[in-house]
């Protein structure tokens, strides 16, 4: 069974996908950006503020699932510019504890963002009444 994950304290994106799905104790994230929840704007001009946001967005859709940030088992991450991430990785170690989630950071082309991260979570709570079946 999986269930599609709607937060709505989260951007909701703009394609055809899901926030995120849950399936076997896991909420797969899909890619997360610096938007802003409910009008979509690109929020911040710096990595600091984007990746802020972005890990913001990611937390308020790992919890709408059922589980949470000290859950996250994989990150991916994406960076307009490598030499953004020594500031990123400053902003990353406040939202994750020891031990931190297994992690690729790549450098891609974004459109019009510093960052883009996905990511997958293990779920031990049952999800709220905000997640939908889609069996």
């Amino acid at each position: 069974m999986r269930k599609s994950v709607h937060a709505p304290l989260a951007s909701a994106g703009d394609g055809p996908y899901s926030q995120a799905i849950v399936s076997n104790g896991f909420v797969f994230v899909s890619g997360q950006g610096p938007l802003e929840a409910g009008t979509g704007n690109i929020i911040g001009t710096t990595i600091e503020e984007q990746a802020d946001l972005t890990l913001r967005n990611i937390q308020h859709i790992v919890e709408a699932a059922g589980s949470s940030m000290d859950d996250v088992v994989q990150v991916t991450v994406y960076l307009e510019h490598m030499s953004d991430f020594n500031a990123f990785n400053e902003v990353y170690k406040r939202f994750f504890r020891a031990p931190m989630p297994a992690r690729t950071c790549v450098e891609a082309g974004l459109d019009n963002i510093l960052v883009e991260i996905d990511a997958i979570a293990s779920v031990s709570q049952p999800t709220n009444e905000r997640s939908q079946s889609n069996e």
